[in-house]
Formats: structure tokens, sequence, C-alpha cells
């Protein structure tokens, strides 16, 4: 099966050339007029696997038509929630409260509205992707200084959830830190016709709970956003082990603008990303396109998907520790997706324009069959499909949960080699933020992807060791949730760490006093309402509860409630040869 799966790698990696069909949309309706609506994400499942039901959908291309939409929606006192084009966030954010919700889609408001050359700004829709951002501000030689590393998510989307690059350097990797402005349409009195639309500016601490909104205050309109002169960054990836990984953390963001960590714990190694900017005259048209947002052939999808869930059911750690090898091997052959020049890889450091070098996810690029090519985690094929956990914490306490995670892996080295399956863990860096629900220190933020299972009742391979990382980060080290990611244990309490949520939720209150943009969901998450946990048969699996009885794990295929290994107070889902 290894000698497979190293086949279907190899397979993926040549599928440069090989066009992808694009995410189908996340709103299904029943009727022409999109009436008795359901919502999901791209992934295909919430956290708690519910699914969300809307009475309607809707698709207002002008800021007037959104304006109307929220009038009438307001006048009738109907619940709303906004969606966007692809639906990245995992938690139910999108998820209106009852069966009568209103959907109001985003997809058809994705104009760029004006490029500003004198004054360094652009303004857009935003429904507009980060894709369509970078492409038409490169067409006048400006570039938006940092921004995540995948092109499928909209201005609207990727601000209200706090999405990010990484860098300590200037305003810090942020998106939302670069907002000039904000149009943004709220709930109003029938005397205002029952919607408002409020432009928020610098200065105006209101911009600051707009910033990372949640989807609470209303629907974003448009956005300008600070923009800077085309430059070149030069970038090595160099692979190192990872003895000094918690003491290079502190100082290694402070070193290179666009410094961020890919680390495989079980394997002992770490890639560091080199990266700054250099003068634009440097030789090179590098190109970005990683290997992992690439269309991939549906038939190897299900191959490698069905190895791995094989390994699974037999306990096979030895060859999930293989295979892990094999991935990592070949993305490091394939030089992660960069290119010199745009069609091959000739070696470091790979020089090129920041628009062509940031971003990617050229699996969104076409109108080919699902069935044939498609994004990996495309919920229509049998391909990925995973927990993610995402947190930052504070620079000062990353080296203590570094060494943490070294120790869980010292006890059982082939614990987190399922990480290295989802190319291990992402680590990048964030400024502290102006916004209410940002970033309160300057921090490392990590991304962990990892297996999860169709059965939301049947245990993973190494369930303790994942469960003991994440609560590690949550509960002792006090990390702060990524708003578009993660289970519901990492919202446990998670208001309680900003120290402005008050002043945002007095905005929330201000902008929707009847609470029409808000849900269940949300209401639990700011601290407003109980619920967030749920405890039931195998909550803990999925990352619904902490276990507090064995019945919350798995204990007829013998996982048992337990202290954690190295942190006590840990309580997690370990698979004992007898209880």
């Amino acid at each position: 099966m290894e000698i497979l799966t190293l086949i279907c790698i190899y397979f993926l990696m040549i599928l440069n050339l090989v066009k992808s069909s694009p995410p189908e949309d996340p709103i299904k309706c029943t009727s022409n007029n999109n009436f008795n609506c359901t919502i999901t994400n791209s992934y295909g499942a919430f956290p708690d696997r519910s699914i969300c039901r809307a009475g309607q959908a809707v698709f207002p291309t002008t800021e007037e038509e959104l304006i109307a939409v929220v009038a009438n929606a307001t006048m009738i006192k109907r619940k709303m929630k906004v969606t966007t084009r692809f639906s990245h966030s995992i938690p139910k954010l999108v998820c209106p409260d009852g069966e009568d919700g209103l959907l109001i889609s985003t997809k058809f408001l994705n104009k760029i509205l004006s490029v500003d050359k004198e004054n360094m700004s652009i303004t857009v829709e935003s429904g507009v992707t980060l894709k369509q951002l970078i492409s038409e501000a490169a067409k006048s030689g400006l570039v938006l200084p940092y921004a995540p590393y995948w092109w499928g998510l909209t201005i609207g989307g990727l601000i209200g959830t706090g999405a990010h690059g990484s860098s300590l350097w200037g305003l810090g990797s942020s998106v939302h830190d670069y907002i000039l402005q904000l149009r943004i349409v709220t709930p109003a009195e029938a005397a205002q016709n029952y919607a408002q639309i409020r432009t928020l500016e610098n200065g105006n601490p209101e911009l600051d709970a707009a910033r990372v909104s949640l989807g609470v205050l209303g629907v974003i309109s448009q956005v300008t956003l600070k923009v800077e002169p085309v430059f070149k960054r030069s970038i090595t990836l160099s692979e190192r082990n990872d003895s000094e990984l918690g003491d290079e953390t502190v100082v290694f963001g402070r070193k290179h603008e666009f410094a961020d960590f890919t680390w495989y714990p079980s394997q002992r190694k770490v890639v560091y990303r080199i990266d700054d900017r250099v003068p634009a005259n440097t030789p090179g048209n590098g190109l970005n396109d990683f290997l992992g947002f690439r269309s991939t052939a549906s038939l190897v999808l299900a191959i490698l998907r069905s190895s791995e869930e094989n390994q699974e059911s037999r306990n096979d750690s030895g060859g999930k520790c293989t295979s892990a090898k094999l991935t990592t091997s070949t993305l490091k052959i394939g030089a992660y997706g960069l290119t010199n020049n745009g069609f091959a890889f000739t070696g470091y450091p790979v020089v090129g324009f920041h628009n062509r070098v940031q971003a990617s996810g050229t699996c969104l690029n076409s109108l080919e069959d699902a069935r044939i090519t498609a994004c990996p985690w495309d919920s229509r094929v049998k391909g990925l499909f995973f927990h993610q956990t995402t947190f930052s914490i504070n620079l000062s306490k990353v080296k203590g949960f570094i060494q943490d995670v070294q120790k869980l892996v010292a006890l059982e080295p082939k614990a987190l080699c399922v990480l290295d399956l989802y190319n291990g863990i992402l680590m990048r860096y964030l400024t502290t933020s102006n916004a209410y629900l940002g970033e309160q220190e300057d921090a490392l933020d990590f991304d962990i992807t990892y297996y999860r299972s169709k059965d939301p009742m049947s245990p993973r391979l190494f369930e303790d060791f994942l469960e003991e990382v994440e609560q590690l980060a949550f509960f002792k080290y006090g990390a702060l949730p990524h708003w578009g990611k993660n289970r519901n244990v990492a919202f446990i309490g998670a208001i309680k760490k900003y120290r402005n949520a008050d002043k945002f939720l007095k905005v929330k209150q201000r902008y929707d006093k009847l609470g029409l943009f808000s849900s269940e969901w949300t209401d639990q998450v700011l601290g407003l309402k109980d619920g967030l946990t749920i405890v039931k048969e195998g909550c803990a699996l999925e990352g619904l509860c902490i276990c507090s009885e064995d019945i919350h794990c798995a204990p007829q295929k013998g996982y048992f409630c337990r202290p954690g290994k190295i942190y006590k107070d840990a309580r997690v889902c370990a698979r004992l040869s007898s209880p």
C-alpha cells in the first residue's frame, strides 16, 4: 500500500497542467427562486455535522440591492447570515437560526471598484476573491503586502475571520490591519427605512470592531485597503533539525520579513522559510504554485484516502509514518510548488515578484468535471476530510509550548506522523492588532491539520496525543483561536482572552439591536449563551466536548477518558489494552 501511495503522490506532483473543477456553491435550494435552502462549507461538514437550513438565499449584485435585502429582512425581523462564494470557514458562522433564515451571498458583489496609485489604495466589493485582488492590483503595479497563502478566500470572509499571512514587520500579516475604509450595511429603525450604510474610516473606534466581525455586525459591502508598489522577494526553504526551534521562533521573524516554519514533529525536522524583499532588478521570475493547492485526479485522491482509512482501521502507525515520509520527501523534491521561472525549479533562492509568490490555488481554475479532477478537499469526491486546529500563542510563551509537544513526541515518536501527511504544522507570525477580536500580542500561529473519520463515533489513531496538543495550546498556554477554523473545544472561554471584547459587544448591540445577524452558535462563541460544549456519547472524538467520562470517548473500541501524559490537567481519549 505504501508503494501505491508513493505512486499516487508522484502522480499528484505531475498534474501541473491538469485543470480542476472549482468547488460548487455552498448554498443549495430546492426551487428555482432560491427557497428552502441548505448551506455547508467547502469541506461538506461543520464541526457538529449539523445541517444548516434556511428559508431563502439571495444574491445581490450591487450595494443598493444589498441595502434593500437587509431592509426587507429587518422589517419582518428575519434572521440573516452572510455567505461567501467558497465558504471556507469550518465553524458554523454562516448558519442562521431556524429554517426561515435568510442567506445573503456575496458571490456577485465581486467587483474591483477603484485602484488609486496616488494614494496607494484599492477599493473592492466584499465578494472579491484574494486572487482577483492580487491580479488587479498587479496590473497597476501595486500589491497587498501580506495575505493568506490560499487564493480562494473572499475579502469580506478573510477580514471577518481574521485571516493572515506571516510577518512581524510593518503593520503585520493580518489583512484587516490594512483597512483604510469599510462600508457595512446594518439593520436600522423604521425611520431609517430599516437599513443603514455605515462608512467607517481609520480613527473611528467602531472600525476596530468591524475589522474582525464574525459576520455579526451586518454585511460588509466595500473595503478599501492600503497597498504598496510591487516588489520582489527572495525565498529559500531550508530544512533543519527541530532541536533549536523553540529558541529560533522568538527571533527568526525579526530577521526575515516573510518568515514562517513548516514543522514535522515526528521526523524532528522543520523547514525554515528565509524570505525577504530584494531589489527590483534582481534576476528571477519565480512563481508559487503550491502542490497541495493544485488540481488532483479524483482517482488519486480516492486511493490516498482509502490508504489512510486502511491504516487507521488497522492502527498501522508504521504505515502512517512511512506514508508521511514519502509525502514530505515528495514535497521537498518538488520545492513545495516553487519554480524559478514559472515552469521549473532549478534551485534556491527563488526570486520573483510578490504578486506571483504570495498566494496560490490553481485547483480553482476551470470548469472540468469534478469526477476527473478536483481540489483535494472537494466534498463531491472521496478526498481529504480533516479536522483543523489553529491557534496563536504569544511569542513569550511559544518556546514552552514547542518543548511540550517535543516531550510528547519523545514519549511516542510515531504519534504525530499523521500531521506530516497534511504537510506538518504551518507556523506563521502575527503582530498585535487594533481589532477588538484580533491578535492581542505579537504571536506565532500554529495551523494543524489531521485525519477526520467519516464516522463521528470512530476514534483516530493516537487520538489522545492530538487532543493533548489542542488542550495544551488553549488551556495551558492561553492560545487564541482562529475564528474561521477549529473544533468547539477551541472556543471554550475564548472570548475572555480579548481585552476589548466588551467594546465589540457594545458595537454589536448598537448595529444590530435585535440580533438578526447573530445565531445560537455565534452567541455561544461570544459568551452570550451557554451550549458551546455538546456533551453526549462520543463527543470528545469530534471536539464537541472535553471528556470527563469514558462514554465521551469510545470505550467499546478501547478508548477511555484519561489525564494527559505531560499536561495532567488535560482529559483525553486514550487507547488502552484494558481500562
